[in-house]
C-alpha cells in the first residue's frame, strides 16, 4: 500500500508536467503564427515590389524616346 503523501507527490508531479506540456503547445502555436505572419508579410512585399524585365508597364516607359 502506498502513502498518502507519496500519492499526493505524484499527483502534483503529474499535474506540473500537464502544465509545462500546455505552456511548450502554447509558446509553439505563437511561435508558429508569428513565423507564418512574418512569412506572409514578406511575400506580400515582394509582390508589391515587382523586379526584372517585366518590373513596369507604365506609359511613361511604352512612350518612344524624342
Amino acid at each position: 500500500m502506498m502513502h498518502n503523501d507519496l500519492l499526493l507527490t505524484l499527483a502534483y508531479e503529474r499535474q506540473n508536467e500537464l502544465i509545462a506540456e500546455a505552456d511548450r503547445t502554447r509558446l509553439l502555436t505563437s511561435a508558429r503564427a508569428a513565423r507564418k505572419a512574418r512569412r506572409a508579410a514578406k511575400a506580400r512585399a515582394a509582390r508589391a515590389h515587382p523586379t526584372g524585365n517585366l518590373a513596369s508597364c507604365d506609359p511613361s516607359v511604352a512612350a518612344p524616346a524624342r
